[in-house]
């Protein structure tokens, strides 16, 4: 069964995680002693009204705030497909988060008030779900049930919302009137809108069609553990684990190490449950090869005649997550690429982003917490990238403070110099 991942986006109390609690409620996803637990809470708050927010909210100060802080990851299936939820964080200040949460989704949930329209936050968060090529959106218009459920609303919202993103790098953009809080167009039709005609939230989920998303044609394979097992049993046994970021590989193809640039052939690819006969993104196996080569962690295989960039100069857009120290140039990371780590020096930045009018700032300086922007980087040892629009995988890279090993930026490869 196909697996889906799909994160929600927006501003605070767009009613993120009572969707959430929503689609698992109706999907029959919650026992009876958890949703007894959140009827209890509910009440000892003062609620009139089961607080479905609580099933995802799971840190204490989450629950006492009233909003999400952390990721907040949760799993159902439906007969048709499995699902894995990445529940965001809206506020402005945990934007880093969102950024974490959405760069595995295949889908975008972005949620607006439909009280108050799209907001600051609700730009941003779309702009980084561009960024990270999600490449599938969906603009739930929630809270449809305080504005009496009015067309005219929703379209322009909808009509807003079209208009700025088509700067914006989508390919699939759908619009959904739903009301989380009383369960409209949510899993089933709302008979408070006959005239929304389209798909509920859960059969629209249902049937995104994402397989054409991976890249299939660049074959890549990060090394993230070598292993050779200590007993006598497997005593000749040596294969290199990892998952595929890219392609397809099978036994019997040639393939090139990076960086030492040696070619051999795979002698067999092996998964959980034993030998199999071709790999694919994103399944994690253990590749054995022909010949006994010097491969370690870090390292990549890939086709001798489709190779990434070897480079140590990367141009990319960076969101900075640091509130405390800016991006600015001449200052030095750790960066981790895939399964390689290497320092770097930021060179120039060139640009930063206002998610706003999507203008470039290029008299920009530094990039504080939670700006985004062009910036060139100089590593102390090769990465192997692609640019991101072409491989999420080796497109991506974080950047790590040595001094508190704080991840304080993300970024996404868009050249090489």
């Amino acid at each position: 069964m196909e697996m889906l991942r799909f994160a929600t986006a927006g501003s605070v109390d767009d009613g993120k995680s009572t969707l959430i609690g929503r689609l698992l409620l109706e999907s029959k996803q919650i026992f009876e002693d958890q949703l007894d637990a959140v009827e209890r809470t509910s009440r000892e708050k003062g609620f009139d009204y089961t607080n479905l927010a609580l099933l995802t909210d799971g840190l204490r100060a989450e629950r006492e705030q009233g909003i999400t802080i952390d990721v907040a990851y949760r799993y159902f299936a439906t007969p048709k497909r499995k699902f894995i939820i990445a529940d965001t964080p809206g506020h402005v200040q945990y934007t880093r988060n969102m950024v974490t949460g959405a760069s595995t989704a295949d889908v975008a949930l972005v949620l607006v008030d439909a009280r108050s329209g799209i907001l600051e936050q609700s730009r941003r968060h779309a702009v980084i779900a561009s960024l990270l090529r999600v490449n599938h959106i969906v603009l739930a218009v929630n809270k449809m049930d305080l504005i009496d459920y009015d067309e005219g609303v929703f379209e322009s919202i909808c009509s807003e919302f079209t208009e700025w993103a088509a700067k914006l790098d989508f390919t699939d953009l759908t619009f959904i009137p739903v009301s989380a809080l009383h369960g409209d167009n949510v899993t089933s039709h709302s008979p408070n809108m006959p005239w929304y005609e389209g798909a509920t939230l859960l059969h629209h989920l249902e049937h995104i069609y994402i397989s054409s998303d991976r890249n299939l044609i660049d074959p890549r394979f990060p090394v993230q553990l070598v292993i050779r097992p200590m007993s006598n049993d497997y005593h000749d046994y040596r294969g290199y684990a990892g998952q595929v970021a890219g392609g397809i590989f099978r036994p019997g193809d040639e393939v090139v190490v990076l960086p030492s640039g040696f070619t051999t052939t795979i002698a067999g690819i092996d998964a959980f449950g034993g030998p199999i006969d071709e790999a694919f993104p994103p399944m994690s196996v253990t590749i054995r090869l022909t010949d006994e080569l010097d491969v370690s962690r870090g390292d990549m295989l890939c086709r001798p005649h489709n190779r990434p960039t070897v480079t140590q100069d990367v141009e990319a857009m960076v969101c900075w997550f640091n509130p405390d120290r800016p991006l600015s140039p001449g200052t030095q990371y750790a960066i981790k690429h895939t399964t390689r780590n290497a320092r770097c020096k930021v060179g120039e930045l060139h640009y930063r982003l206002d998610v706003n009018s999507l203008s470039r700032d290029e008299g920009a300086t530094v990039l504080t917490m939670n700006e985004m922007g062009r910036v060139a980087l100089r590593t102390t040892a090769p990465l192997f990238v692609d640019e991101y629009r072409r491989n999420r995988r080796t497109g991506s890279f974080i950047l790590i403070d040595e001094g508190t090993n704080e991840t304080v930026g993300a970024g996404m490869v868009i050249g090489t110099a």
